[in-house]
Parts: C-alpha cells; sequence; structure tokens
C-alpha cells in the first residue's frame, strides 16, 4: 500500500528530504509549501520506523491551529497506509503499528511521555517557549529522533533567529538551515509576487515573500524620509566616494555558491554628489562581497566614472590591503583620484551613522536616485541598529560626512557680516 502513496515533491523539499542532517531548520516565505513538506516527511518518517511504542508528532503552536493546518492534508496523503485515525486526539495509526499525532505547544505538559521518532514543529516562531527545550528534545534521546523546525521571520522571533544561525553556521554537523523565498515554489507565478511586492508595506513583503529577518531597530530611521529624485539641475555640486570595505579573507575562503557568503559584511562603494546648498543626492551605493583585486577595480571604474573630489576609503588594515592593488591599477590605466583616509576606530558606528544621516533624512536634504534600486539600503535603514541586520550601505554614505566640506551661511556670502553656520555637511 505504501507504493500508492502520492509523494509529489518541488524542488527545494527534494532537497531538504534527501539531506540526511539530524535537526533540520527552514525559514520560508508564506505559500512555499512548508507545511506540506513537513506532513510528506512526517508520513515517510513513519512508515521506516522499527518501534510501534514510538510516535512520529506534528506540532503547532495551538492544538485547532494543528488541525487546521495538519489534518485533513495528512489524512489525505497518508490514505493508503492508515488503519485508524481519531480527529479528536489528533492521531492516526498505519500499517506498521506507528502513530503519526497532531499536537499544539499551547499545552506543553501534554507532549510529555511520549518517544518519538520524529517530530516538526511548525510555526516555530510562535511556538510556546521551551517547548523544544524542556519537552521535545528530550522525547528524541531513545532513538536520537530527528526534527524539522519551519517558520517564518517574525520582528521578535529571537529563539527562531538562533536557532536559524545555528544551522547556518556549519560549526553543528546535526544542525542545518536553509532560507527559500515564495518564488522558490515553482507553482507560484512571478507576476503575483511582483504584485505583492508593488502594493504590501516593505516590511510586510520581504518578511512574508522574501523571508527575510528584518526588524523595525530603534526606528532610528523612517521610511517615510526616503525620498527618491532625478539629480538636481543647474546647481553647483561636487562629487565624492566614500568606501567601506569588508573583510576579503572571509570571502576568498568561502566557494561561489557558498550560502554562507549571504552572512558577510558588504564593501559598500557610496557615490555622493553634494550641492553647494548643503543637500546631497545620492547617485548610487555599489555593494558585493569581493574579493580585494576586485573591490580595487570596482573603485577604479567608479573614479573613472564620477570623477570625484576625492575618494575616502576607511582607515585600517583593509584600506592597506586595497590600496597597492589600486594603486597599481591608476598607474596603469592613467587615472587618478585623491585618496583619503576616514578614521573611524575611536567611534561608535551607531552614533557615526545617526549624526551624519539622520538629520539629513528627516528634514530632506538627502534624495536618492530614482533610477537605482535601493531594496537592500531600505533592509538596513529598517533594522538600523540591530547585530542582526547589515548596515554596510548605511556606513560607507556616512562616511561622506567626513568628506564633504560645505559652508551654510545666514546671509548672502559677499555681505561682510556672512558667518559659518555648520562647517561639516549632515553634522
Amino acid at each position: 500500500m505504501a507504493s500508492e502513496l502520492r509523494m509529489d515533491l518541488l524542488r527545494w523539499q527534494e532537497e531538504v528530504l534527501q539531506d540526511k542532517t539530524r535537526f533540520k531548520v527552514i525559514c520560508a516565505g508564506r505559500r512555499l509549501g512548508k507545511t506540506r513538506f513537513a506532513i510528506v516527511q512526517s508520513i515517510i518518517k513513519a512508515l521506516e520506523c522499527k518501534d510501534v511504542s514510538a510516535s512520529v508528532m506534528l506540532i503547532a503552536p495551538t492544538f485547532g491551529m494543528a488541525r487546521n493546518l495538519h489534518w485533513d492534508t495528512l489524512l489525505y496523503l497518508a490514505q493508503p497506509v492508515v488503519v485508524s485515525s481519531n480527529v479528536n486526539n489528533g492521531e492516526i495509526k498505519l500499517v506498521n503499528g506507528v502513530k503519526i499525532c497532531v499536537r499544539g505547544s499551547d499545552n506543553p505538559d501534554s507532549l510529555r511521555g511520549i518517544k518519538l521518532y520524529h517530530v516538526t514543529l511548525d510555526e516555530f516562531q510562535s511556538t510556546k517557549d521551551k517547548t523544544w527545550e524542556y519537552v521535545v528534545r528530550p522525547a528524541l534521546s531513545d532513538m536520537k529522533g530527528t526534527a524539522l523546525f519551519i517558520g517564518t521571520p517574525m520582528l521578535d522571533a529571537e529563539s527562531f533567529r538562533e536557532m536559524f544561525d545555528h544551522g547556518m553556521s556549519g560549526e553543528d554537523p546535526e544542525w542545518k538551515s536553509w532560507l527559500f523565498k515564495t518564488i522558490d515554489n515553482e507553482l507560484i507565478d512571478p507576476k503575483e509576487v511582483e504584485a505583492a511586492k508593488r502594493t504590501l508595506s516593505t516590511l510586510a513583503y520581504l518578511q512574508e515573500y522574501e523571508a527575510e529577518w528584518v526588524t523595525m531597530g530603534a526606528n532610528v530611521f523612517k521610511m517615510e524620509w526616503f525620498k527618491t529624485d532625478k539629480a538636481p539641475t543647474g546647481k553647483e555640486y561636487s562629487t565624492y566616494i566614500a568606501v567601506d570595505p569588508a573583510g576579503f579573507e572571509d570571502v576568498a575562503k568561502l566557494g561561489i555558491d557558498d550560502k554562507k557568503r549571504k552572512y558577510l559584511d558588504y564593501t559598500a562603494i557610496a557615490i555622493v554628489r553634494v550641492y553647494d546648498d548643503g543637500k546631497w543626492w545620492v547617485q548610487a551605493i555599489h555593494h558585493g562581497r569581493w574579493d580585494v583585486r576586485e573591490t580595487a577595480t570596482r573603485i577604479l571604474l567608479a573614479v573613472r566614472t564620477h570623477k570625484p573630489v576625492c575618494v575616502g576609503i576607511e582607515k585600517g588594515s583593509l584600506r592597506r590591503a586595497i590600496m597597492p592593488y589600486l594603486t597599481d591599477l591608476m598607474r596603469k590605466n592613467n587615472v587618478y583620484a585623491h585618496i583619503e583616509d576616514i578614521a573611524t576606530s575611536g567611534s561608535n558606528k551607531v552614533d557615526r551613522i545617526v549624526y551624519a544621516l539622520q538629520g539629513l533624512m528627516e528634514h530632506g536634504r538627502i534624495t536618492f536616485n530614482v533610477d537605482e534600486d535601493w531594496a537592500e539600503l531600505k533592509r538596513e535603514m529598517m533594522g538600523f541598529p540591530s547585530q542582526k541586520v547589515h548596515d554596510d550601505l548605511l556606513d560607507a554614505t556616512a562616511m561622506v560626512a567626513h568628506l564633504a566640506q560645505v559652508i551654510y551661511g545666514n546671509k548672502n556670502a559677499e555681505e561682510e557680516d556672512w558667518e559659518p553656520v555648520d562647517l561639516v555637511a549632515g553634522i
């Protein structure tokens, strides 16, 4: 009868199912098919279990949610191998005598006393605290059972985030994590995802469709402050380039397809026009995880294209690594720029970014190139100053304040009683 089971799987489901890691963590966008996958895996695990005193369990935040999420699909998919079922207690028994139980974490004590061969904790970001550590994990010890955690990133889902990060670190061979977006379900129409992107708030879209770990941080930067426009015309300006380099050695160690790359910092190259009235127009922020040679090449290209007054690079070992390559490239290509050190070692990064950018953005003195994609910068703005969210693009932009010299006056500069009000843009 097992041969009659219909276990059609998506590509991502096949990948996770074939993996032999004991504890699997899936952070997923909505409508990915994660709950159906959990049920399929539970049926397979139950059929391979040789101990009829053990069970397989599907756990949701509440018993009502568990029945809504799992029960009907479980009965449908397992029908050829089910010998009995009881909807009231949420259990089915398979032909080999092993039970699959549907439970809620709202009453953790009801989960005690069960020997588990495999368990799924669905919507884990909303599961009651300590359910895993104090109840479920000990129940897996008899049979060295396996576990699957699935959920969507939420603003306050710290336990889920810590577990996901643990699996991504690669430090524990028993744990592995995956991040899948809604679009990774090949049955979802890409046009539907694009429609959601146009209509939902940035935060909602990133969280629900992109499975992005975004937070509102301390609300330092409000999204309504973010303005895009064409470059102002008829005004004098100077162009500055600021570079916030990342760890080149870490990039070189990882393969080009290694999923851990996404957790490395970006190298960011901010190209900003500063106008004589003190307003900024951010033309572009190039960013990526590049080795030192590619970083130097990208800086040279930016210099050749935008002809900045100067290029500022954060002072330190990474600048010292870049300069030999950059100097050689400038000489070979006959393209030169004044390079300035940006000393940041004695300052707090959060304060540095806030002081340089918050006031300018709040008062509409920064606009961003309407023709560029600013999705990554918006992610950083929403999460700042959380340590779990990148801030590299913000930091590179803030460094322009160390380079730009703008004189603000309260009267016409030609009048004798003119006096400066502020010497550095953004401070």
